[in-house]
């Protein structure tokens, strides 16, 4: 064809066939003999094979600067405007390569890119996970956004009144109680604090010790939050009898108040020792006033039958509690 066809050749400007570096075999393209419209160019044979949208572009899409020979095959070669003008998110302040497969998979359009940011300092778990690039980066910074939760959270952190974490001195490290997925059920270490949670205290709510929005430097005397306890007990009446308000003196347990000891036996009349250990049931049977603990009865188990004849030729013998006691400080005959 060449031979009579090198003037077309030659002075072709869709597409500069000499520029391009055309074969000079015309048959390989211009496939019907009766016109040159129509030819068909086998792109899948250069470096580039067309795919996606490239199939329905113009060559002159690609190649308005007349170069066809050696023309660069990276995407940036072409959309370099693209890239500086995109601003969801603006890949130039983003610092995102420049290698557009990188993300863009596909060839076909340029929605439904995918941006590993696990390859980041900041991997996306979580409820991170469905969140728009402009949640984290609507100032437009990308490069070197700190990472730390509270950079993006803190309005979170002041905000939150349940409780209030800035009053509480809680940590700024969200990540020391919160999961990734969710707020809720988030776990604070009492147990790291001066005052470890156990027994009933551990199904306790924050708001039953924290009512008063007092976190950072609580008392942690028992007495702080179980006054109302302490006043209020009528068997026995902890007030009237003097009893200390350091609670843990006789309720060892803090899963329940039930099954105090009181060290009665050290100070008072032995009661959980010797002939009277088991023979009472509650303070109430000796002690007949709830309000006066100096007032007792040792009458109500010892019958003045038997213990008259118990008593039978002592000399000064009363059937009375304090005779009783002044003679029996320790229960003993």
């Amino acid at each position: 064809c060449i031979s009579c066809h090198q003037p077309d050749f030659d002075g072709t400007t869709n597409p500069n066939h000499s520029q391009a570096g055309y074969s000079t075999d015309c048959a390989t393209c211009h496939t019907d003999g009766t016109r040159w419209a129509g030819a068909i160019y086998d792109h899948d044979a250069t470096q580039f094979p067309l795919t996606g949208a490239h199939l329905a572009t113009t060559c002159a899409s690609c190649h308005a600067d007349g170069v066809y020979a050696g023309k660069p095959t990276s995407c940036i070669s072409c959309h370099q405007p693209d890239y500086d003008g995109t601003t969801d998110p603006n890949h130039s302040q983003a610092g995102y390569s420049t290698d557009c497969t990188s993300c863009h998979t596909s060839t076909t359009t340029w929605q439904g890119a995918t941006f590993d940011h696990g390859a980041t300092a900041f991997p996306l778990t979580g409820a991170h996970l469905a969140t728009t690039c402009a949640s984290c980066h609507a100032d437009g910074v990308y490069a070197g956004k700190p990472t730390a939760c509270v950079a993006c959270h803190q309005p979170d952190y002041d905000g939150t009144t349940d409780p209030p974490h800035a009053a509480a001195g809680f940590s700024s490290d969200c990540a020391s109680c919160h999961t990734a997925t969710t707020w809720e059920a988030a776990t604070f270490d009492h147990g790291a604090t001066a005052f470890p949670l156990t027994g009933a205290h551990l199904a306790t709510t924050c708001a039953s010790c924290h009512a008063d929005g007092v976190y950072a430097g609580k008392p942690t005397a028992c007495i702080s939050c179980h006054q109302p306890d302490y006043d209020g007990t009528t068997d026995p009446n902890h007030a009237a009898a003097g009893f200390p308000t350091d609670c843990a003196s006789c309720h060892t347990s803090t899963t329940t108040w039930n099954g105090a000891t009181f060290n009665h036996d050290a100070q008072y009349f032995p009661i959980y020792s010797g002939a009277h250990r088991g023979r009472w049931s509650s303070c109430a049977t000796c002690h007949t006033s709830s309000t006066d603990f100096s007032v007792f009865t040792c009458l109500t188990c010892h019958g003045k039958s038997q213990t008259d004849r118990d008593h039978s030729g002592e000399n000064g013998y009363v059937y009375d509690s304090r005779a009783c006691y002044s003679c029996h400080p320790r229960g003993t005959h």
